[in-house]
């Protein structure tokens, strides 16, 4: 069968055969893997993501700097798909405001989410500059943290007082516009139009 030669499921190749790509229907398959901590994803896997993406990655989270701690060359490999003609959105929390200092009570950090939000923005060095990466702050309270690699993401949904590495973790992979994938996609873009680009005055 083609599916065996190409190791790769049927209903990825031919997802119009499948009948759960109705709207209302179960979205389980999407699940690639799941895992009790986001710190139990295998560091490969969030690497080989990275290096897989060749047309968009999104970051959403508060502070998110475990990305960029796993591999330093990640900023750098962004920056490269960029230049190939890949879209980069990087949006974090803005460590001024409101949010920032309620999710910091909530998550006993004892002032210290600000700090890390800064030092990522600093991880990130230059790459806010490189055509193709635009990064922002945003003011929400997420209920989430989403990082997207093509028809791919990582989805940690937010438990209360749990810190971020101890928060559940879904490998998800696109396979309906109805799917959850496509609801997580979704709400990155509502959260998107809200960002303040980096190194723009708040209002």
């Amino acid at each position: 069968m083609v599916a065996e030669a190409l190791a790769e499921d049927e209903a990825t190749l031919w997802p119009e055969a499948r009948i759960d790509q109705a709207p209302g229907a179960s979205a389980i398959g999407e699940v690639v893997g799941a895992w009790g901590h986001r710190s139990d994803v295998p560091t490969n896997l969030w690497t080989a993501l990275v290096e897989s993406a060749t047309s968009r990655i999104d970051v959403l989270g508060y502070a998110a700097p475990f990305l960029f701690e796993l591999d330093t060359r990640t900023p750098q490999l962004m920056a490269r798909k960029c230049a190939a003609g890949a879209r980069v959105r990087i949006a974090l929390a803005d460590p001024d405001c409101a949010h920032v200092r309620e999710r910091d009570d909530l998550e006993q950090l004892g002032g210290t989410l600000p700090g890390r939000i800064r030092n990522a923005l600093t991880m990130l060095g230059d790459i806010a500059e490189v055509e193709g990466v635009a990064v922002g702050l945003h003011t929400i309270h997420l209920y989430n943290s989403w990082f997207r690699f093509d028809d791919q993401a990582i989805a940690t949904p937010h438990l209360y007082r749990y810190r971020g590495y101890q928060q559940p973790a879904l490998h998800l992979r696109r396979l309906s516009p109805f799917g959850i994938f496509e609801s997580f996609a979704e709400q990155f873009e509502q959260v998107w139009g809200t960002v303040r680009p980096l190194g723009v005055t708040a209002p």
